[in-house]
């Protein structure tokens, strides 16, 4: 059944490819996906499959040397370095396996950094920041570094992070590999709360398959090509 709502996210045809010594490497071969306001898509493959090269496609990090991604009904192939960047930043949201928290800064200031960056208020990014802790259920750490906070608090502030310029994108690679079950199911719980209540298109490369199974539709790549998988939803998990 197709999906008739527009695509806030579309790679079209999507080609990437890389050079090497033993001669050209290709990774992605007309990669096809739609991601939609308020759903959240796993990708699951085999490391070397290609999700982070798909990731950084869609995520304007790199250019696709063929096909075309799309931003709404944006094109941005041929848009300037400058131009990709300025969209990036308002409409894309990144978390990582690692935090990439900055270590001299504070967890509220980490929360307010991109905001500072797009040019709002500082009275009115530090707002923003502390209802983002406070859903993620961390304001009470709020003031403490990167360094004096647990695994599972470190990627609650990456998240809010990733949120805090309200995109209507988030892009995740491996956001909870780096944790221990019981914070993973913890982190995997507040970030898909903050996606729905938000309205974000999401895309989380995992490959926790029990997390895949609960969101709402599960991809993989197959010779460089996305592939939908037969998928019914489940709900719930420890915890939850």
């Amino acid at each position: 059944m197709t999906d008739t709502r527009e695509a806030v996210l579309r790679l079209a045809g999507v080609e990437r490819r890389y050079h090497e010594a033993a001669g050209q490497l290709e990774v992605l071969r007309g990669a096809d996906l739609s991601l939609h306001s308020g759903e959240i898509v796993a990708l699951v493959a085999p490391s070397g499959a290609g999700k982070s090269t798909l990731l950084h496609a869609a995520g304007l990090l790199e250019r696709p040397d063929g096909g075309e991604v799309y931003v709404g009904d944006l094109a941005t192939s041929r848009l300037s370095d400058t131009d990709r960047t300025a969209l990036r930043r308002l409409e894309i949201g990144f978390v990582y396996q690692f935090h990439h928290l900055l270590p001299e800064f504070t967890a509220l200031e980490n929360v307010m950094m991109p905001q500072l960056i797009r040019g709002l208020d500082r009275r009115l990014a530090a707002k923003r920041a502390v209802e983002l802790l406070g859903y993620l259920r961390i304001a009470n750490r709020a003031d403490h570094k990167p360094s004096e906070l647990s695994g599972g608090e470190q990627q609650r502030v990456a998240v809010a992070r990733a949120i805090a310029n309200a995109p209507r994108v988030l892009l995740a690679d491996e956001p909870t590999g780096n944790l221990d079950p019981a914070t993973a199911e913890h982190v995997f719980n507040a970030l898909t709360a903050l996606v729905r209540a938000a309205g974000i298109a999401a895309l989380i490369a995992t490959h926790n398959h029990e997390l895949a199974r609960r969101m709402d539709r599960l991809i993989t790549l197959n010779e460089g090509k996305v592939v939908e998988l037969p998928h019914q939803k489940q709900t719930g998990g420890p915890g939850t």
